[in-house]
């Protein structure tokens, strides 16, 4: 027997379509069925179910929209920064006899005339961005990319064509040679046959919000057979579907024919269709870090503590140097990188540890913090810096507000990614006043620090989002706008010059981080008993310690532990622990 015919990645509407038939056959009834899904997601899933066939679709981005073709197989990376509500279209129709489909596909065509039968479906869109601050390492090259498409377009053309063929003759040909006449066919945009749930739910075009820089390309996503709790606002997500796009003819307003009296309601929605290309969800998955990686995801289990140790090393002493010899700093700076979220008590959001590195003036901070963002842009998949000045804290938008009026969710600053490192530079902040918008502003970057935690504006009420985001704080004295869970005087000896690193040494590295924040710990029982102990004393020679300070102390050990690829407290780590917190304080006094 011959395999299919069709091939999920050189012609997805194909496979849609051939597992629609297949489908038909089976007993599947579109009357019946409300658009739900008879095969497509498990179709593409298994095509798809290792790294290496999903690295053969090319990544859609503001480089390669310049040679992908409308229908074809593209991945889209980004974050959910908008729910745009659902749309409704007609997702199946009957010719004479037989059903067809429209499912993925933007333009709804079916037989005109009041006996056909048409199934009007449902799908959700989200309107989704390139994730913000996300660094160049983590995309392939432009030259790479168009070279994927090239590959595809050029040596599958032929198939892609036979492949369409076969599937167009089993409709019948002269129905499909007179609709291409413009009857008794007709392309139906979807807004012409059914408007979404509630006007108020259908954005108007106005309100895409702009994209975060000139190269950055946004995407509206369309999604099937999903459930709405399995994506949420802010997920990073990799969409894997039938792009559609035609700059051209979607720019091309001035053109419209007579029976265009204006843009649908739907077509609204998805405008400025030149600059906002439309991706119809076959299958998605949440993204983590490692799948920024290019090398090896992550590093093999901590099997072997001598290969983390080794690798501990060799960035402690890179980090060592950016800060001017500065050991105790670069060991609470790794501490602070290997931090997350991995918990939730009331209001506490445990395992964050926002660090903030003080005595820093305008002078060093252009020598040690430029090298040190740098190198953490070199190291991390997504970074940001925001300036503590007091004109921008005026003047900046930092928390999402919605907007009624286009009925879209305006971003903020804040607006951003779980896994993002910020930095704050405070040693440009100079003696001012904040207005209502400073204040406001100051109070939620100070509950981001303390709560890990984005409060949203819907206008007739706020939301506080969760959200897991490192955060590291310049100084000159300790920061009053940001009361960060570790202050630590910067000690330099020297300025070094900026050590070259090879990329294989820093995918070494992102490997390294990447797979210590995803390690599993735990304090075993005969320990446990000594950190009681020891927590105790420190509590009795220090009266004005909190249990957010030995929530800090037991959050420390995690991260130590792990930075040497162990998900069991040891008494060495423990004491480790506690000596540097000593010495911390030695330099506080």
């Amino acid at each position: 027997m011959g395999g299919p015919a069709y091939d999920c990645l050189t012609n997805p509407l194909g496979a849609v379509r051939f597992s629609f038939v297949n489908a038909l056959s089976s007993g599947y009834d579109p009357a019946s069925s409300v658009g739900k899904d008879w095969g497509v997601v498990d179709l593409f899933r298994h095509y798809f179910s290792d790294e290496s066939a999903i690295s053969q679709v090319p990544i859609l981005d503001s480089s390669s929209i310049k040679w992908v073709q409308p229908k074809t197989l593209v991945r889209f990376r980004g974050m959910i920064q908008d729910m745009l509500g659902n749309e409704f279209y007609a997702g199946a129709y009957k010719d004479d006899s037989t059903w067809r489909t429209n499912k993925y596909s933007d333009v709804s065509q079916f037989p005109e005339g009041s006996s056909t039968e048409i199934q009007v479906w449902e799908r959700r869109l989200l309107y989704c961005v390139p994730v913000p601050g996300k660094n160049q390492w983590t995309e392939c090259s432009s030259q790479e990319l168009k070279n994927r498409f090239l590959d595809l377009t050029g040596q599958n053309r032929e198939k892609r064509v036979r492949v369409d063929e076969e599937m167009t003759d089993s409709m019948d040909s002269s129905t499909l040679e007179a609709g291409r006449n413009g009857s008794p066919f007709k392309k139906m945009k979807v807004g012409e046959a059914t408007s979404s749930a509630s006007e108020s739910q259908v954005p108007q075009t106005s309100g895409i919000p702009p994209a975060t820089c000139a190269d950055s390309l946004p995407c509206l996503v369309k999604i099937y057979d999903s459930p709405e709790s399995d994506l949420k606002l802010n997920d990073v997500v990799e969409f894997l579907g039938v792009l559609t796009f035609d700059p051209i003819v979607m720019m091309d307003t001035d053109t419209l024919d007579e029976n265009s009296d204006a843009l649908s309601e739907a077509e609204s929605v998805q405008m400025p269709s030149g600059k906002v290309p439309r991706l119809h969800c076959l299958i998605h998955r949440k993204l983590e870090t490692q799948h920024f990686l290019h090398g090896s995801s992550l590093l093999p289990e901590p099997k072997s503590p001598q290969i983390f140790k080794e690798i501990r090393e060799s960035l402690m002493k890179y980090l060592t140097g950016l800060l001017g010899n500065d050991h105790i700093a670069a060991q609470f700076l790794l501490l602070h990188l290997l931090s997350k979220v991995h918990g939730r008590v009331d209001n506490v959001a445990v395992g964050k540890l926002s660090l903030n590195l003080i005595h820093l003036n305008k002078e060093s901070m252009s020598i040690f913090g430029t090298q040190l963002s740098g190198a953490l842009k070199s190291l991390l998949p997504f970074t940001q810096s925001i300036p503590l000045t007091i004109e921008y804290l005026n003047t900046a938008s930092f928390g999402p507000k919605k907007d009624y009026g286009i009925n879209r969710l305006m971003p903020g600053v804040l607006q951003i990614a779980d896994g993002t490192h910020l930095i704050l530079d405070e040693t440009e902040l100079q003696p001012g006043t904040l207005n209502s918008v400073g204040v406001e502003n100051a109070n939620l970057l100070k509950n981001l620090l303390e709560c890990q935690k984005v409060e949203y504006d819907f206008q007739y009420y706020k939301m506080e989002m969760a959200t897991d985001v490192q955060m590291l704080i310049f100084s000159e004295g300790k920061s009053n706008i940001m009361p960060a869970d570790l202050v630590l005087p910067l000690q330099p000896s020297q300025v070094n010059s900026l050590e070259v690193i090879t990329p294989e040494t820093a995918e070494t590295w992102r490997c390294y981080l990447a797979t210590c924040k995803s390690l599993s710990h735990s304090i075993g029982q005969e320990l446990q008993q000594v950190v009681e102990n020891d927590l105790v004393a420190a509590r009795q020679t220090d009266r004005s310690l909190g249990s957010q300070d030995l929530s800090r102390l037991l959050t420390m050990a995690r991260m130590m532990s792990v930075s040497y690829g162990e998900t069991t407290l040891s008494l060495e780590h423990w004491q480790m622990v506690l000596e540097l917190e000593r010495l911390r304080k030695e330099r506080l006094k």
